[in-house]
This record gives C-alpha cells, sequence and structure tokens, in this order.
C-alpha cells in the first residue's frame, strides 16, 4: 500500500488527507469559485430546478452547494450539521421535496460528493475504496450516554459504507491532531491536545516524538476527554443574547380564548439558537402558530421578521453572519453585528466583554474537562510540555486564556486550524496500515 487516507468528517468542515510510505502527508484541494480549498463545507443543498429524469431534486454538496445555494432564484432546501444529529433520534429521515431521505443518505451524499471532487485519492467514485482512518470526537454532541456513542458511530459508519468506503477505522480526533504536531518534533514531548471542532471540543494526553514512535511497548495515548459544545455553542448565545430578542422572543401576544397576556414560546428561540434547526420550524402547523401569535401581538414587526427568516429559510446567512462577528471578536474588542434581510433589520453593537459573559458557563465546562483529564491520568500541569490546540474556536482568546493559566503562553502551540486532524488521521492510517 502507497498511499493512507485519513478523513475529518466535521460538523461544520470535513478534510482530506493523504500520507505516502515515506511519511509525507498532503491534504486533497477541493475547486471553488474563489481557488481551491483545502476543506469541504459538511452541506447539501437541493434545487427543485435541477432535476435528474430518474432520482428527481438533484443534491449538491459541499462548496458547490453553498454556490448554488447563494444563485438561486427561487425555494430550495440547505441542509447542514448532520453529524450533530448522530447520536439521537432527533432525525432519523426528512422528506425533500417529495423524497425520503434517512439521516445515513443525507450523510452519504457529502461523503459521496467529497470523493466526486477530490480527483484520484479514493479513486474511481463509484468503487468500494478500503482502509481509510476516519476521525470521531471523544464526546459526540448530544451524546448521553455509552448507546448513544455507539449510535453515533454505527451510524457513520453505515453511511460511509453507502458512500462506498467500508473496513474504516475510527481514530479520535484529537489523536489525529497529536500525529500531525508529531510530524514536525525531532525530540520527544508530552503534549495535550485541544481540539476544537463545530460540535465538539476534544482532549487527550499524548506522548509524542521519535522516541515514542520507536518504543512499541510505550503507552502513547495516557488518556482522553471531550464535551459537546463548541463553536455552534458559542454562535448560539450570539443568538440568544442579540438576534432573537429582535425576533419577538422576551415579547407577549393575547389569547383569543380570554384575551390574556401570554409569552411567546422559548422553544422557537432554541430552534433559532441552533441555526441548523431552524428548518424544524417551517411545518405548516408551525408557522401558523406564529403567524396566529403576530397578529395578536401589540407590536408584530418582531414575530414577522422571525416569519421571514424561517419562510425564506436564511439560517445558513444568519449563521455566517454570527459566526463573523464572533471571529472579528477575537481580533477586536468591539464590533458590529449586521444582518438585514427586509423585515429583519439587526445592527448592534458586540463588545468582547459581552460575549465573555455569555459564554461563561460554556467556559467552565472546557476547564471542568482538562481539569479532568489531567485527574484521570495523573499528570500535573506543570508535567506538560506543550500545549497544541487546533479548530477555529481555538483561537477565542476566553478559550486560550484557559490554557493560558493553567499551563503558560509559552507552552502554547496552534496552526492549521482546520485541516490538522485530517493530516494527522492520513499519517495514523500509515501506522495503522503500513
Amino acid at each position: 500500500m502507497d498511499r493512507f487516507i485519513g478523513l475529518d468528517f466535521g460538523t461544520t468542515n470535513s478534510a482530506l488527507a493523504v500520507a505516502r510510505a515515506d511519511g509525507r502527508s498532503e491534504l486533497v484541494r477541493f475547486a471553488t469559485r474563489e481557488g481551491p480549498s483545502s476543506t469541504f463545507r459538511s452541506v447539501l443543498f437541493f434545487d427543485p430546478s435541477d432535476r435528474d429524469p430518474r432520482s428527481g431534486v438533484r443534491a449538491h454538496s459541499g462548496p458547490q452547494a453553498l454556490e448554488r445555494y447563494r444563485d438561486a432564484q427561487g425555494p430550495g432546501r440547505l441542509i447542514q450539521s448532520l453529524k450533530s444529529y448522530l447520536p439521537t433520534d432527533l432525525l432519523r429521515s426528512t422528506t425533500v421535496f417529495e423524497r425520503n431521505y434517512t439521516l445515513e443518505e443525507l450523510i452519504a451524499l457529502i461523503v459521496r460528493g467529497i470523493r466526486a471532487q477530490c480527483g484520484d485519492a479514493l479513486g474511481d467514485p463509484s468503487s468500494v475504496v478500503k482502509g481509510l482512518v476516519v476521525g470521531r470526537p471523544v464526546r459526540f454532541s448530544n451524546a448521553d450516554t455509552p448507546e448513544d456513542e455507539q449510535r453515533a458511530l454505527d451510524r457513520l459508519r453505515a453511511s460511509l459504507a453507502l458512500a462506498g468506503i467500508e473496513d474504516v477505522i475510527f481514530e479520535y480526533e484529537p489523536v489525529g491532531a497529536a500525529y500531525f504536531y508529531e510530524s514536525r518534533l525531532d525530540h520527544d514531548e508530552l503534549v495535550l491536545i485541544g481540539d476544537f471542532g463545530g460540535g465538539t471540543s476534544d482532549f487527550c494526553l499524548v506522548r509524542v516524538g521519535p522516541g515514542a514512535r520507536r518504543d512499541p511497548s510505550a503507552k502513547r495515548i495516557l488518556g482522553t476527554e471531550g464535551v459537546g459544545l463548541a463553536g455552534d455553542v458559542f454562535d448560539g448565545q450570539i443568538v440568544d443574547a442579540v438576534i432573537s430578542p429582535r425576533l419577538g422572543k422576551g415579547t407577549t401576544y393575547r389569547s383569543y380564548l380570554d384575551g390574556k397576556e401570554i409569552s411567546v414560546p422559548s422553544w422557537l428561540y432554541e430552534r433559532v439558537r441552533r441555526w441548523h434547526h431552524l428548518s424544524f420550524l417551517r411545518s405548516r402547523e408551525t408557522l401558523r402558530f406564529v403567524k396566529d401569535m403576530r397578529d395578536q401581538c401589540p407590536d408584530p414587526r418582531a414575530l414577522s421578521a422571525l416569519l421571514h427568516l424561517v419562510e425564506e429559510d436564511l439560517g445558513f446567512d444568519l449563521h455566517r453572519a454570527v459566526e463573523g462577528t464572533k471571529v472579528k471578536l477575537s481580533r477586536e474588542g468591539r464590533v458590529n453585528l449586521r444582518f438585514v434581510d427586509d423585515p429583519v433589520d439587526i445592527d448592534l453593537p458586540v463588545s468582547r466583554d459581552d460575549f465573555e459573559r455569555w459564554i461563561a458557563g460554556d467556559l467552565e465546562l472546557l476547564r471542568g474537562c482538562i481539569d479532568r483529564l489531567l485527574a484521570n491520568t495523573g499528570v500535573k500541569a506543570s508535567e506538560v510540555d506543550r500545549v497544541f490546540l487546533t479548530g477555529g474556536t481555538s483561537m477565542v482568546p476566553a478559550v486560550r486564556k484557559i490554557f493560558i493559566e493553567r499551563f503558560g503562553e509559552d507552552r502554547l502551540r496552534a496552526g492549521d486550524e482546520l485541516t490538522s486532524v485530517a493530516s494527522g488521521l492520513a499519517l495514523r492510517a500509515r501506522e495503522l496500515r503500513g
């Protein structure tokens, strides 16, 4: 075997890497309008104007899905964050333009898209490919029990099989990041890896370096920990504080029956804060309910904005505006969150201090996760040589501060935030399959 494949299938982005027998690892690049990209957005778009005579409405994935979504002149269906549904029964199947798809079939469409657009890295897209190492989080988002974890793995394995990928080995994503970090070392270290994805934050303590590789009897992975929160949860806190109040959260309407004032139900805004759940509000019954509330509301503008957001399927556009605000707050102390699509009109200042106050509880969960990892492995913070952080959320100053406080800024390392896991999984594949 002269090449070894690592696949990082992510909640938001996916990446694919190939390691050669000589130890070199390189990322597969995907074509986009802006030029080649090392990441493949984990999304699908169904455009009813683009039909296949046999299979019906075509599904487009990755960068092509986003390009078609932005160009669409009529209604379409954008589906994203499918990985977050793997442990639960919240999404078993869904109907898209008169055709029913299981969750596994939807994920397989994304993986097939990766295969179709990755050149010859995975051979002919119609063929069966074996031997990949595929990343998995230490704790799947929304997994509450070991049974949930197993369900997620079983469903992910079935999805890959539907896409023609069999005989896979699952590896923890932070272990993949550790192998990437190790590839640049000429000495041994005990390193703490922090991998921050869209849906999960995962950590591991691992011994890396040439000496650790040469000693087959050494225990390299000392421990792992994870928690089901990361970038999407941080985004949700911004939505709760800034967006939802402008969509009617906290307002009231008058009951048809007795004229009493009733609070607009909060469950609507749970869907809004998790933007990939926004499409669940598009049912006929829910839309009728919101319209009835709007008609009995003293100021109907906010609920009209909510209806527009849902009916026009603007969840992804809202997500981009919120995520862009979060990214800017990593560089600036104060920015404006702007999202305008009449009648939605939001243009409000957000400060880094506000953001850090909103995510304070989430930061505590991250601190607790790191503390558990150190306690369970019996490793003191002073014994950790380096801390390697990867993933977009690792750039949030309040997140970095957690590690600076425990380990010191001089021990922190970062880089290749969106692709180090895939590169490391390919190197792990070379070790396991070579």
